[in-house]
């Protein structure tokens, strides 16, 4: 099976309205019938992704972000005490609880995998009742932690991520490009003549008028591991891993439709009668060797050349391109 897709074993209709609001889990086991045997045990209500080898429970992590894995401890290749080191090591996925599934009652693999930062243990082969009541137990509490860390990542006006939570996962994916060579792209932009709106309509309009926007951006978003975020004031910026240039301008490109769509009148600005953004696109390619730091300055350059050629565009570079 292609490690870039995984398969979704919850639904015919990938993508539903039904799958993307059910917990999603990633069954990982080096045999179909243990898979089989989870799935069945979870379908009805979970969305079951899977892999077949450590490699490809790394990827499917990083694109589907499971809000719990079922690891087997015994596979070829990398094991699952190493699946589990990386998760847990990475900023992007620490938090994700993970389940040891093994058919061993070794304590001393037990208690490696709990130092790793397991959160328990289930023995083959499984009793869908206890591993049922065990996932729902630690669902419930990544749901509690999710909401505390929400509350200092969360922008209080606009809903969305703020800068903080946006510079932490900037440099995580960064990192996670580099080691797995693939494209990362962030779109950074303004909404065109904010001011002239906000001396026009008031500051309450404007505060509302910023919230249609980040509401509309985060319907744009369509995959769990891309980002938006408030980045300060009338800026917003989107981080899109596994994303090379073209799609990142097709991206911003629908991105700034989607906002003109929303119709919020601004009789004030001399490029459009609704709002409308100046959008800045830099993308780093496979292998690429800037700096995370580089890749935000490039969209920044990007938005200053959409806002001085005359705004309500898209603009778009490489990172060291002239």
């Amino acid at each position: 099976m292609n490690a870039r897709v995984q398969a979704d074993l919850s639904s015919p209709e990938n993508g539903s309205a039904d799958a993307k609001e059910k917990p999603r889990l990633l069954v990982v086991d080096d045999q179909p019938i243990n898979i089989q045997a989870l799935y069945q045990a979870f379908c009805a209500d979970h969305k079951v992704l899977m892999a077949t080898g450590g490699e490809q429970a790394l990827v499917v992590c990083a694109a589907q972000r499971p809000d719990l894995v079922l690891l087997d401890v015994m596979m070829p290749g990398m094991d699952g005490h190493e699946v589990c080191r990386r998760l847990k090591a990475d900023a992007a996925t620490r938090d994700t609880p993970v389940i040891f599934v093994t058919a061993h009652n070794d304590e001393a693999a037990e208690t490696l995998g709990l130092e790793l930062g397991a959160v328990d243990f289930i023995s083959k082969p499984i009793n869908p009742r206890i591993v049922r009541a065990r996932v729902k137990t630690h669902l419930t509490l990544k749901a509690q932690s999710d909401l505390l860390r929400s509350w200092v990542y969360i922008d209080g006006l606009t809903g969305v991520y703020n800068r903080r939570h946006f510079d932490e996962r900037l440099a995580s994916e960064w990192s996670r490009a580099q080691r797995t060579g693939t494209p990362l792209s962030v779109v950074m932009m303004d909404v065109d003549f904010f001011k002239r709106y906000n001396d026009r309509c008031g500051h309450q309009a404007g505060d509302e008028c910023l919230r249609r926007i980040a509401t509309a951006i985060k319907a744009s978003i369509q995959r769990p591991g891309d980002l938006v975020a408030r980045y300060g004031g009338e800026e917003f910026v989107c981080l899109l891993p596994e994303t090379g240039l073209p799609g990142a301008l097709i991206f911003a490109q629908r991105l700034g439709e989607n906002i003109r769509e929303q119709r919020i009148a601004h009789p004030d600005s001399p490029v459009a009668p609704v709002v409308s953004l100046s959008l800045g696109v830099s993308s780093a390619p496979e292998g690429a060797r800037a700096s995370a730091q580089a890749l935000l300055r490039t969209a920044d350059e990007q938005l200053y050349l959409a806002k001085t050629h005359g705004r309500n565009q898209v603009r778009g570079g490489l990172p060291g391109a002239q």
